[in-house]
């Protein structure tokens, strides 16, 4: 049946090629990417839907909120199990697996990546994992759009704008925000994008806005509806939030690093899931809107509702304790972030885009609600609840755009545009103050695998040395005399030799200007030795080293040529030439240059 469908999808779209020029395939391509990576959000978001309805509904009904905090770890349990014997224990999580495919494998993903993040997300956060949805949906779809792109066999440049594609129109589908999944497609997926391949992305995001608006209901989906409008008396109020998401988003990423510290102690994946899923349970149990997603418990903190936020809590009776309450909302921010991170370093699969909006609500409402209670003005606390969760999301993902696109698309206007300029804004520039990376490049610089926005350096970064060294070299022993190396200079195309040994270990190199002066002198030639005439190399390139840190060494020691080894055996490879890496870049920078 598959076969069938593929064959019959290949002879409609080279049917449809023949008539369409490059430009109008892409397009056609962005809307079946778009329609595909919508339905792909749309399931991820009903089965978890589902999943909390059917695990946790009558139990809830009941009062046995003590059997529920034990879902999570049976969800984490699970997502375990599913990736050691279905994908070998090897599965990159979040966006920076995206980032990390674009950047080391030229947009290729690989094809269970269309699936398996729906089906372990779906498990972890269905039982009640502490994460999102929103970095498994961006990961399916741009696995969709990547895919089609290897299909259709598209250069890196096509395929990697499907790749937006797809990631556009999945964020658009989770939130029916079609701007805020293109913002979010050019602020963290896209590294280089043309302002013409808009079109495609906002064709794309719209197709999987239409999705989610025919399949899923309201009550799913983010959805806020303004009480009141922006009063300008208040900016200073938005300024101390933003400087406060800041510092709250800071506090996020440290505390996301050290928790994955703290659980990679433990080795054995089943441990470290039990692990994980009882100090959950032992969470829950105190505070159990820390269950899931989230986002049903903002919205009810947007309508003050603390009977919603304390309901099956243990301190359901202090409630209305003006004081407790508002300490209980400013341990629930902090306890959140703890909670996501146990989540997600215990084997679980989710994202940090939904807990962010949900540090970024409580934050808010806690701002609003202290002030009004300490006398010192009376703040709208469910603009501030809103508009903190902008805040903190463009603090943890570095995407000032997206928070504010999404939070004006989510509450059905622009009304408050302007305060979420503010607080987004301060939030990103007190985080690039403090931190460099994201939450996902942080990961890849860990790795050495370093994303970066820019584009000389993200082509670089698609060459691997093993790609451009010369192995075809000439080599010589220590103990060899000047005769013999004249005479492998004169079979040499290249003006550099290696001296090795006789288990082809590096010892040096010599070139042919440092033996300029005594190269003529023919009464020498017998007697002097090659080990007196090498010197050390100005540097060294590892085979497995990605090419930016090859070429950063080439601009460091001004070298023309240097010798590539094993970093474990020193074991000579060959030399790599700054020629050749131009060479190999023009040809890339070619490739990948057809504008759209």
């Amino acid at each position: 049946m598959i076969k069938f469908i593929i064959a019959l999808y290949t002879k409609l779209t080279e049917f449809i090629s023949r008539r369409l020029n490059h430009i109008q395939f892409l397009l056609f391509l962005s809307v079946l990417v778009g329609i595909i990576a919508g339905f792909a959000s749309v399931v991820l978001k009903l089965l978890v839907h589902y999943f909390h309805t059917i695990f946790t509904h009558d139990y809830q009904i009941n009062n046995q909120w003590y059997y529920v905090i034990a879902f999570p770890t049976i969800g984490l349990i699970v997502t375990v199990i599913i990736v050691k014997i279905f994908f070998k224990g090897k599965f990159f999580k979040g966006v920076s697996s995206v980032l990390y495919d674009i950047a080391q494998k030229s947009s290729s993903m690989e094809k269970h990546k269309t699936y398996s993040h729906v089906i372990t997300s779906s498990i972890t956060v269905g039982l009640g994992g502490s994460a999102g949805l929103e970095a498994p949906i961006a990961v399916t779809g741009s696995a969709i759009g990547s895919n089609f792109g290897i299909f259709h066999k598209l250069n890196y440049k096509d395929r990697t704008l499907l790749l937006g594609c797809g990631a556009a129109a999945g964020i658009s589908a989770a939130f029916n925000a079609p701007i805020t999944g293109v913002i979010f497609a050019l602020e963290v997926i896209l590294a280089d994008i043309s302002i013409s391949a808009f079109i495609p992305l906002i064709i794309s995001s719209a197709s999987g806005a239409i999705i989610s608006k025919i399949l899923l209901n309201e009550s799913i989906l983010l959805h806020f509806r303004l009480h009141q409008t922006f009063n300008f008396t208040n900016v200073p109020f938005y300024i101390l939030l933003g400087i406060l998401s800041g510092f709250a988003s800071l506090y996020y990423a440290k505390t996301f690093l050290s928790t994955e510290k703290f659980l990679s102690k433990y080795q054995k994946p089943f441990t470290k899931a039990i692990i994980g899923g009882l100090i959950l349970a032992i969470l829950y149990f105190f505070v159990p809107t820390l269950f899931g997603e989230g986002y049903d418990s903002i919205k009810v903190l947007a309508n003050e509702d603390m009977n919603g936020i304390f309901k099956n809590s243990i301190f359901y009776n202090f409630r209305d304790d003006a004081w407790f309450s508002l300490i209980f909302i400013g341990v629930i921010a902090f306890v959140k972030v703890i909670a996501t991170s146990i989540t997600l370093s215990s084997g679980g699969n989710g994202g940090n885009f939904a807990p962010s909006l949900f540090v970024g609500g409580y934050l808010g409402f806690f701002f609003a609600k202290l002030v009004n209670q300490l006398g010192i003005a009376k703040l709208p606390v469910s603009n501030f609840t809103i508009v903190g969760m902008g805040g903190v999301l463009a603090g943890v993902m570095y995407a000032p755009l997206t928070g504010i696109f999404l939070i004006a698309e989510i509450t059905g206007g622009y009304d408050l545009f302007i305060p979420l300029m503010i607080v987004s804004a301060l939030t990103f520039a007190i985080v690039k103050r403090f931190e460099r990376y994201s939450m996902d490049t942080r990961r890849l610089a860990m790795m050495g695998k370093i994303f970066t926005e820019d584009k000389d350096k993200n082509i670089l970064t698609s060459i691997r040395v093993s790609d451009v060294v010369e192995t075809n070299v000439e080599l010589i022993a220590p103990n060899a005399k000047l005769l013999e190396l004249i005479k492998v200079l004169e079979k040499s195309k290249s003006n550099v030799v290696a001296v090795t040994d006789e288990r082809n270990i590096l010892l040096g190199i010599i070139e042919t200007e440092d033996i300029r002066n005594i190269m003529f002198k023919q009464d020498v030639y017998d007697y002097v030795e090659i080990k007196h005439l090498m010197k050390r190399p100005p540097a060294f390139i590892y085979v497995d080293e990605n090419m930016d840190a090859a070429v950063k060494k080439f601009d460091k020691t001004q070298s023309w040529n240097l010798p590539v080894i094993r970093k474990e055996t020193k074991e000579f490879i060959g030399f790599i030439s700054k020629s050749t890496i131009f060479s190999k870049y023009r040809e890339l920078l070619k490739s990948q240059n057809m504008q759209i």
